[in-house]
């Protein structure tokens, strides 16, 4: 597994464990023995986590699998996990947040973790008409400082604000974006700002939900409702990126690179991310272990000239999705916008 520094003693695993699928709000279907399934990630060198104060019950189990993994393998091999939690104030606080919400959030997600210290909290502001985003950073910062936290991020900002928030002084290390051959949006702007103030990309959606594998190749486009958010959320983006017979020739064109690597269409979708500028990691949304051998050949995946070459041919005859980072989700009347949830802190109490 391809390892990192995102910043001076502070490594990651390039392929990262995502935590959204096992919330308990995003899908009935669930791992027998998460705790368990971790541990085999970490095991086989994906020691990095991301998860959520608004993933229902995830810190909590990561919590566990922190407990259950320094019993199992010791303090040294517990030292290289990295858990990246999120600080997501609700929708309806914003306007009334304080620097006690904001330190409220912290001290639940060290509580569920069972940690002395977060190792990165990715902060989020759903509404730039509301006031207060950069003071929130800085009350982040402050807590950082106070040693509650050790490196800070930030999701889904657009590259306006990311750059304000760097150029306050407040110290980011990474900004979380949807980043995929399907969306590429940070690559407009946000990954030449991000080069510039040594802020490293972490890229989630680079599987489009599981659109970009072979169980879509070939298949009739489907019809909603879709199995769950994600893939509802996914299919807009397809439908923005050209349609459905685009996607198809794109999935064509990674199941012929995929063949001749004898891999996957999830693997080679993943393993491009990984080239593009300043992405330092991509977040792979996982139930369980059994696609951990296909996770772990993201970061071995060498692609030739060949390769890029097909891919970069219908990625071409692609419309580029509007606006920069996240600005189609914050339209709340939008499309996008309007299948977000933006108050699963329940207050931030």
């Amino acid at each position: 597994m391809q390892r990192i520094q995102l910043a001076p003693d502070y490594e990651i695993s390039r392929v990262i464990r995502g935590g959204w699928q096992l919330s308990s709000g995003h899908s009935a279907a669930q791992s027998a023995d998460p705790v368990a399934d971790m541990a085999a990630f970490a095991d086989a060198g994906i020691t990095t986590f991301d998860c959520a104060d608004i993933y229902t019950g995830v810190e909590e189990m990561i919590g566990r699998f922190r407990a259950h993994y320094a019993d199992l393998r010791g303090a040294e091999a517990l030292a290289r996990i990295k858990v990246h939690t999120k600080c997501v104030p609700d929708l309806s606080l914003l306007p009334q947040l304080t620097r006690a919400h904001v330190a409220g959030i912290v001290e639940e997600s060290l509580r569920r973790l069972k940690q002395e210290r977060l190792d990165l909290v990715q902060f989020h502001w759903w509404d730039y008409a509301v006031p207060g985003w950069l003071e929130a950073a800085g009350w982040l910062d402050e807590l950082r400082r106070e040693g509650k936290i050790d490196r800070l991020g930030g999701t889904n900002f657009d590259t306006a604000h990311m750059r304000a928030i760097a150029e306050s002084g407040v110290p980011l290390t990474s900004m979380q974006v949807q980043y995929s051959l399907l969306d590429g949006r940070p690559a407009k702007a946000m990954a030449e700002a991000a080069a510039a103030h040594g802020v490293s990309l972490l890229c989630y959606g680079t599987v489009a939900g599981g659109f970009l594998s072979e169980r879509w190749l070939g298949v009739t486009e489907p019809e909603a409702p879709l199995e769950n958010r994600s893939l509802t959320k996914y299919k807009l983006i397809i439908d923005d990126f050209g349609g459905w017979d685009l996607f198809q020739a794109l999935l064509t064109a990674l199941d012929a690179v995929a063949r001749r690597h004898g891999s996957t269409v999830a693997t080679v979708a993943s393993a491009a991310m990984l080239l593009r500028p300043s992405v330092a990691g991509v977040i792979i949304g996982a139930r369980n272990r059994s696609h951990l051998a296909s996770n772990l050949a993201i970061s071995d995946l060498v692609l030739t000239e060949r390769d890029a070459g097909e891919i970069k041919a219908v990625l071409a005859e692609a419309r580029a999705i509007e606006g920069d980072v996240f600005d189609l989700e914050r339209d709340r009347e939008g499309r996008h916008g309007s299948i977000m949830k933006y108050n699963l802190n329940k207050g931030a109490a």
